[in-house]
C-alpha cells in the first residue's frame, strides 16, 4: 500500500507539521489545505509540499483538491469554541468529517486517516469536545467503500506543542501562586514522534484498516504533577494550588468569556472529568517503545539543566 499523493487537512497544526515532515522524508508528495497559506512558511519551503489556501468547509473545494490523491488525512480539531453551545465543535469535527467522507467516496479515494481523541464518545462523553469527536469517529468508520484508520491519543507533547509550552507561559505570568483547576485529572502524555510514526505505518499497512488505536505514553501523571514538573524545568519557583470542584467550575466560567487567554473553559472542565489515560499498553504491532516526558520535554523547554525526576510533593 504505497500512497504517494496525500492530502492533509489540519496540516498547519502541531501534529500536522510533524506528520508532514515524516511524509516528506519518505518521499511522498503532500497537499495541505489551509485557510491562510502564508501562516505556514515552514511548510512552504518543503520540496514536495503544496500548500493551498482554500475553505476546507466548502465541499466543492474539497472535491477539487482531493482529485488525483491516493489518501486523505484529517487532523482538524479544536479545543475551544466561541460559545458554549457545541456548534463550533460540531462544525469542526462532525460536519467536516462528513464532507471529507463524501468527497472521498465521490472521487473514489479509498484511504482515510482520521484523528479522534482518547475516550471520544458520541453518546456518553461529558463534553461537547468528546461527544463530537466520538460522533465523527463513528461516522468515518461507518462509511461504505472507505478504508479508515483512526487514532485516539492522550494529550500529545513535543517541540512546538501547546501543552507544556502553554504551561510554561502560564507559570511565567503568575506572580508566585498558580491556582489550578481540576488538579487531580490524570493524563498519559504521548510523544508526537510516536503518534506520527503510528500514523505513517498505518497509512501503508493493510491490517490497520478499520482499526482505531488508543495512544498513551508510558507514564501517568496528575495535572498538578505536570505543572510542577514544568515549573521545575523552567526554574520557576511557584506554589501550585489545586482547586476543588466548585472553584474549578467558577474558574472555567470566568475564563470562558475572555477573548484571548483561556487556560480553561467550561467544556475543558467537562472533558477533564474523564482521565486521559489508556487501559491497555501501546499497540505492539508498530514496534514502538513510547518515549516519556522526561526524555523529551527538557530538550525543548528547559533553560539549563535537564530534570530527570518528577516532583511528587503535594
Amino acid at each position: 500500500m504505497m500512497h504517494k499523493q496525500v492530502t492533509v487537512l489540519g496540516g498547519g497544526g502541531f501534529v500536522g507539521n510533524h506528520f508532514i515532515a515524516r511524509l516528506v522524508k519518505a518521499g511522498h508528495h503532500v497537499r495541505v489545505l489551509t485557510r491562510q497559506r502564508e501562516r505556514h512558511r515552514q511548510l512552504l519551503v518543503l520540496p514536495t509540499v503544496e500548500v493551498i489556501q482554500t475553505d476546507i468547509h466548502h465541499s466543492p473545494a474539497l472535491e477539487h483538491y482531493f482529485h488525483g490523491q491516493d489518501a486523505v488525512v484529517n487532523l482538524v480539531g479544536i479545543l475551544n469554541e466561541p460559545r458554549d453551545n457545541g456548534l463550533g465543535f460540531r462544525r469542526a469535527h462532525v460536519d467536516l468529517a462528513q464532507k471529507v467522507v463524501h468527497a472521498c467516496i465521490k472521487l473514489g479515494i479509498k484511504r482515510l486517516l482520521h484523528m479522534s481523541a482518547l475516550h471520544a464518545d458520541a453518546d456518553n462523553g461529558p463534553s461537547y469536545y468528546l461527544r463530537t469527536k466520538g460522533e465523527a469517529q463513528k461516522l468515518v468508520h461507518a462509511a461504505v467503500d472507505l478504508e479508515v484508520t483512526s487514532f485516539c491519543p492522550s494529550v500529545i507533547f513535543g517541540p512546538g506543542d501547546s501543552f507544556f509550552n502553554n504551561f510554561a507561559k502560564l507559570i511565567r505570568l503568575s506572580p508566585g501562586v498558580v491556582p489550578l483547576a481540576c488538579p487531580n485529572a490524570r493524563f498519559a502524555p504521548v510523544y508526537v514522534g510516536d503518534v506520527v510514526e503510528v500514523m505513517y505505518q498505518s497509512l501503508h499497512r493493510a491490517q490497520t484498516i478499520g482499526q482505531s488505536y488508543n495512544l498513551c505514553g508510558p507514564k501517568m501523571y496528575t495535572l498538578k504533577q505536570l505543572l510542577q514538573y514544568t515549573a521545575q524545568l523552567i526554574h520557576a519557583r511557584r506554589l501550585i494550588v489545586g482547586l476543588g470542584q466548585t472553584p474549578s467550575r467558577l474558574m472555567a466560567n470566568f475564563f470562558q468569556y475572555l477573548p484571548l487567554f483561556k487556560p480553561i473553559t467550561r467544556d475543558n472542565y467537562r472533558s477533564l472529568q474523564v482521565d486521559s489515560i489508556c487501559s491497555e499498553v501501546f499497540p505492539a504491532m508498530f514496534g514502538i517503545t513510547p518515549r516519556s516526558i522526561e526524555e523529551i520535554v527538557p530538550t525543548y523547554l528547559a533553560k539549563r539543566d535537564s530534570v530527570q525526576q518528577l516532583p511528587l510533593d503535594a
